[in-house]
């Protein structure tokens, strides 16, 4: 087992599908973006709907790192997909990731997001609510 921080995480259950698979039967490198980006939209959309919070609204990544630790292949179980926030800046914050199960890390990696207006089509700040939100899940 690994040993993890004492810091909240988020937890997403994601189910390795079929079409994830690539021709030498693992995730293809690529696909893990898309566990990233699910367990983004669990933590800022449907959580927050789910718990009859305002989701955030207008946020891009600016930034990705992704480094690969082990093979994962197609699997009846879900991985999780575990999420922190390790830094809050008033524009942006920085999320970290593992992709794990209870043995395993297959992956690590990293993403600075932005807070952005849509309309305006410009950088925005965090609202209170939001950075009171990412302090749930902060180191």
């Amino acid at each position: 087992m690994v040993e993890r921080t004492s810091v909240q995480r988020h937890i997403y259950p994601r189910t390795v599908r079929f079409a994830d698979i690539d021709s030498q039967g693992h995730v293809n490198n690529v696909r893990f973006l898309d566990y990233l980006e699910d367990a983004r939209f669990g933590m800022f959309a449907i959580d927050l709907h789910n718990a009859g919070e305002e989701p955030f609204k207008g946020l891009v990544v600016t930034r990705h790192e992704i480094d690969y630790r082990r093979p994962l292949g197609f699997r009846p179980d879900p991985v999780r997909v575990e999420t922190w926030v390790e830094e809050i800046r008033p524009v942006r914050f920085t999320l970290r990731y593992e992709i794990r199960d209870d043995d395993q890390v297959y992956v690590t990696a990293m993403s600075v997001i932005a807070a952005y207006d849509v309309e305006r089509a410009a950088p925005r700040r965090l609202s209170e609510s939001e950075l009171a939100y990412l302090k749930r899940f902060s180191v």
